[in-house]
């Protein structure tokens, strides 16, 4: 039996959308005022997605607070309260878009959890706009 169990948690950011490659015209005409040069912010709601088999023994997919541990240590202490362009390696030549940032997430938990494990995560920027991504 397969089972995908989740887990919703939150950070607070800032961000700056800018392409360093463009004129400061081009980068406000795309990314509007989120290219605002002194950053704005977003209330992000993560939620990871696991799916795999229901361990007989425990009747677990996964323990839910080595799932908690694993979003607190790669993702939440990194990004809380943090400025993603200047204070988070992961974004120094990476646009901090949410599809960027969903990516950088999903490869960082890829690595932390076990294998057997499907992956698949869900950030939302804002309550209407959110990004899902599962590797592919």
């Amino acid at each position: 039996m397969k089972v995908t169990v989740c887990r919703k948690e939150h950070f607070n950011a800032a961000h700056r959308l800018h392409n360093p490659e463009w004129d400061d015209a081009t980068n406000q005409k795309v990314f509007g005022k989120c290219n605002n040069p002194n950053y704005h912010g977003h209330n992000y709601d993560l939620v990871v997605h696991l799916t795999g088999s229901v361990d007989a023994r425990t009747g677990y997919v996964i323990d839910m607070k080595v799932m908690k541990d694993i979003i607190r240590e790669e993702v939440t202490d990194r990004y809380d309260h943090k400025n993603l362009n200047l204070d988070v390696a992961d974004f120094k030549n990476l646009n901090p878009t949410a599809e960027n940032i969903a990516g950088v997430i999903w490869n960082r938990l890829r690595a932390a959890f076990e294998d057997h494990l499907d992956l698949k995560i869900t950030l939302y920027e804002t309550e209407r706009n959110y990004v899902e991504y599962s590797g592919n």
